[in-house]
């Protein structure tokens, strides 16, 4: 199967999208998919308002068109809703080529957090955006209720994975830091909720892994914390395995990959009841939910690092993938059955 796969968040960034398509790259073609990225590196590009570290594309229709026209994909699968997302989708429908979406990103409340923005509209206009999709690719359950009770079709199922022999436990301590240690991984911006984290009174220390355009005024505010940048590989592996609490204080994320990459590495997750840490936690003794962090954080203290391990052994990246090529059949199937697109 030949698949074009357009994404606005690629390489160099660091977070759960692009971790998600490097899996897919990786590994997609052991499972009988010819990938084709298309990609903001691949075109002039400039740096978005407020994220100078995300590229946006200067591209409209026509440059996807001659990515068509090179690739000759079976279907097309959009992975973002930026710019290289917005022409592909034009150009799949324009040749009534099957098109998948993904819906990685709760954007109505992102932007919400940061503009006066109505979440109604922002979801409007997603509605319109990935239901003209033949499958729109989805991570959890409670996400994918979500989303059919505000009005998306044909949902499927695509869960994340973890790489168990990169991410496993400490078998000794290697820093100085006080403990107990309660770490955070992932984008250091206002969406990520990281001051409802970093204001909690907690005994020990608390480390924030990661890059954004909030890092500035946290490191300020909370100087009793410590702020280690963007890590990847073997150094992240690393400092999640000496920590003791992953504390996940977002209520934005659909998934979190961060959580799965924590509880391969031994570490009980406290986070709030929402969507992404319940699908993930939920039901199970490897984290604490609670409305109010703190308890969470303290009492994960107390759980068993064994039964984080066990928990993150469900996800694998190849079940993941193979999860992706069985929706894009099935988007196949369901495009034979339509007209072409208006």
């Amino acid at each position: 199967m030949r698949v074009l796969v357009a994404s606005d968040a690629w390489e160099p960034q660091v977070n759960g999208v692009v971790r998600t398509l490097q899996k897919l790259r990786d590994l997609g073609p052991s499972l009988g998919l010819d990938l084709h990225f298309v990609t903001p590196d691949q075109f002039r590009n400039v740096p978005m308002p407020g994220y100078p570290e995300i590229r946006l594309a200067m591209v409209g229709s026509g440059g996807l068109e001659a990515a068509y026209r090179r690739i000759r994909p079976d279907i097309v699968h959009v992975a973002t809703e930026g710019p290289i997302g917005l022409a592909a989708r034009k150009v799949a429908l324009a040749q009534n080529l099957p098109l998948t979406t993904s819906y990685h990103t709760r954007f109505p409340e992102y932007l919400r957090a940061r503009l006066p923005v109505p979440v109604a509209a922002s979801y409007a206009a997603l509605r319109w955006f990935h239901n003209a999709a033949d499958g729109i690719l989805v991570s959890t359950q409670t996400l994918e209720d979500d989303l059919r009770a505000r009005g998306f079709a044909r949902l499927m199922r695509w869960s994340r994975g973890v790489d168990l022999d990169l991410y496993s436990p400490r078998e000794a301590s290697h820093v100085a830091w006080k403990r107990p240690i309660f770490l955070n991984v992932g984008r250091v911006a206002v969406e990520k909720n990281l001051a409802a984290f970093l204001s909690l009174d907690l005994p020990g220390t608390k480390v924030i892994v990661g890059d954004g355009p909030q890092r500035a005024e946290l490191e300020a505010r909370f100087p009793d914390a410590i702020f280690l940048g963007a890590k990847t590989g073997a150094e992240l592996a690393e400092i999640y395995r000496q920590a003791d609490v992953f504390v996940f204080p977002s209520q934005t994320d659909t998934f979190g990959v961060v959580l799965l990459e924590a509880l391969a590495s031994g570490l009980p997750v406290a986070a709030y009841p929402v969507m992404g840490p319940l699908d993930v936690i939920g039901g199970t003794r490897a984290g604490v939910l609670d409305w109010d962090l703190r308890v969470a954080a303290q009492a994960a203290l107390a759980l068993s690092r064994e039964e984080c391990v066990e928990l993150a052994k469900r996800y694998s990246w190849s079940t993941s993938i193979g999860q992706f090529r069985d929706n894009l059949h099935s988007a196949i199937e369901h495009k034979k059955g339509l007209p072409r697109a208006a």
